[in-house]
């Protein structure tokens, strides 16, 4: 109940709905895939684009949408700047979509059973170094520097 917009009843839900026992679930993503809170995937000619998150447990949707209503009406939280932010460009049911699936998120992350093996920043920067590279030179630039890349030469 730490979570904002997750008081007793949502708590309840949560645990009848999905259980106690978070090791089933080996990522977050796995829990989100399974109550169906994650964004939909559709490839055709090898491009990507966004689909519809699917049919899941109506119960554990609902819940968790009224859950992420009432996270965007608090003040100063991570919640509601992550609805304002997608609310602008994917509408307002898709950013509650995103916002239920944060919280769902954050309730398997403090689960007791959840798995160490959680994906960290490291491994998200592993995963794609030439990404995050070019994101923290645009993140540069925007605060007014110039930056330079210089490869770095390596010791054998």
């Amino acid at each position: 109940m730490s979570i904002p917009g997750v008081k007793q009843r949502v708590a309840e839900v949560l645990i009848a709905e999905i259980g106690t026992d978070m090791s089933a679930f080996p990522t977050p993503k796995h829990l989100a895939s399974r109550a169906k809170v994650c964004p939909g995937n559709a490839e055709s000619a090898g491009k990507r684009r966004s689909d519809k998150t699917g049919k899941g447990n109506k119960l554990l949707r609902g819940t968790l949408t009224e859950a992420a209503l009432a996270a965007t009406k608090t003040k100063d939280c991570y919640y509601a700047a992550q609805y304002q932010r997608l609310r602008a460009r994917r509408g307002h049911s898709n950013a509650i979509t995103a916002v239920g699936h944060s919280i769902l998120t954050a309730a398997w992350h403090m689960s007791p059973t959840a798995s160490s093996t959680a994906t960290s920043a490291a491994t998200v920067t592993r995963q794609d170094p030439d990404k995050a590279t070019r994101r923290l030179v645009r993140q540069l630039e925007a605060l007014g520097h110039h930056v330079t890349l210089e490869p770095r030469e390596v010791a054998d």
